[in-house]
């Protein structure tokens, strides 16, 4: 029996033996015994329970080190769902972003109101910059010419003395150009104030717009007051013209304009009317490298246009609120057409319509990205839909053709703004 009992205990004390080993295997530690002797007559037992205390010690302070890895092990996991919250919030925020870049509808067409740029894209390099320049000072050295024809023909003195103080302003942006063309060559750090530069630019450019005008008003105590463009030189937030009286309810309509742009990419917004609660009641757009879109109650149909090539085309819309059908024109040629644009649904009255922008709210949240760049003239608007016939006049410049019922083109019915002008336009003796 004594022996039973001594085989028993020392397989115990090989078990602990065992059991100690593993659990300092386990959490790193090293393996140590503790041997105490033990008498010949002994009980082995007894003196494995005496000297046992050391053993439940490391057993209790394994299971701390198990409660301690569990805790971590939750301490982890509650940090990987925070993570995890973390990235979606951050998703979300740039999706938020694209869609302030791009559109709240898919596709990604309009950028909401937020931070908007003055003047052009952000991501415009300076070489699209200086190109924007150069046209903007080739279109005041040839106002400038008419100017100076006008001033001939007149004898005028003041006009003689504002021309010239004009020529020399210009030829002070085309010095500033020169530079920034020699520092983008050499590199210099003076490109770090690119944005005080454009806006010192800017501001200069408005100026002149705004003087080169004022010298023009001459022009036009002689002219018919429908014949005239507008021209909107530079991608800006602040250049528009606005007209002055708004539209009625329409269930059928047609719209036709002179364009001339070279702009890229995508000549911009020719026109926007926004109604209270539906900033895209009626738009005329092509921006980035989407083709030209109408929009009417912020249904989208792609149009077949290309006209950014810096020649005169005229354009023509119709559309039908009955099944939304809609067809459009180029240069008196039908060029597509479609249906199933905002079906049903009137053009509302009480909206603002404004040339050269698009509106995000109304009157307003202009973006300079989606601005119209280029020259606009001969806009009108019908609350019917034209006929072949008809839309190939207004293109040819027929005696017959006729003038909008709804708009109509005309000096008295716009107020222009931020350096946008006018100046002499006659369809079809000044094409290309």
């Amino acid at each position: 029996m004594r022996a039973a009992q001594r085989g028993i205990c020392w397989k115990l004390f090989l078990f602990s033996c065992v059991f100690l080993e593993s659990s300092s295997q386990d959490f790193g530690g090293q393996t140590q015994f503790i041997c105490t002797s033990v008498p010949k007559d002994m009980d082995i037992c007894s003196a494995t329970l005496q000297n046992s205390v050391p053993g439940e010690d490391l057993k209790t302070t394994v299971m701390q080190l198990r409660e301690t890895v569990l805790q971590q092990k939750e301490t982890i996991m509650n940090q990987k769902e925070t993570i995890r919250e973390l990235t979606s919030k951050l998703a979300r925020c740039e999706s938020q972003s694209g869609a302030d870049l791009g559109d709240a509808r898919p596709g990604g067409r309009r950028k909401e109101a937020g931070t908007k740029n003055t003047m052009g894209d952000v991501s415009r390099g300076p070489a699209d910059t200086l190109t924007q320049l150069s046209q903007t000072l080739q279109s005041l050295k040839q106002r400038l010419e008419n100017l100076e024809q006008f001033s001939r023909s007149n004898n005028s003195v003041q006009a003689n003395s504002l021309k010239d103080l004009l020529q020399s302003k210009i030829d002070d942006l085309e010095k500033q150009v020169l530079s920034r063309v020699n520092s983008i060559e050499e590199g210099k750090p003076g490109l770090r104030n690119e944005t005080e530069q454009r806006g010192r630019v800017e501001s200069t450019l408005t100026s002149l717009h705004q003087r080169i005008t004022d010298l023009e008003k001459g022009q036009r105590e002689n002219r018919p007051l429908d014949k005239f463009q507008l021209t909107f030189p530079l991608r800006t937030n602040y250049m528009y013209a606005k007209v002055k009286t708004s539209l009625p309810e329409m269930y059928a309509l047609t719209v036709c304009m002179w364009l001339k742009s070279n702009a890229s990419p995508g000549v911009g917004t020719p026109f926007s009317y926004a109604v209270p609660g539906q900033a895209n009641e009626l738009v005329l757009i092509e921006w980035g490298n989407n083709p030209m879109e109408i929009l009417i109650n912020d249904k989208v149909a792609k149009l077949p246009f290309l006209i950014n090539d810096g020649k005169w085309h005229h354009i023509c819309v119709t559309w039908t609120t009955r099944d939304g059908v809609w067809e459009a024109f180029q240069d008196g040629v039908k060029r597509g057409s479609g249906e199933n644009l905002a079906p049903y649904h009137p053009i509302k009255s009480q909206g603002l319509l404004i040339l050269g922008q698009e509106q995000d709210t109304l009157g307003g949240g202009f973006d300079a990205t989606q601005a119209f760049v280029g020259d606009l003239a001969n806009f009108h608007i019908w609350d019917r839909k034209l006929s072949v016939g008809e839309i190939y006049n207004l293109a040819t410049c027929s005696s017959k053709a006729q003038v909008g019922n709804v708009f109509a083109w005309m000096e008295t019915s716009l107020d222009i703004y931020g350096g946008a002008s006018k100046w002499t336009f006659e369809a079809c003796r000044q094409l290309n």
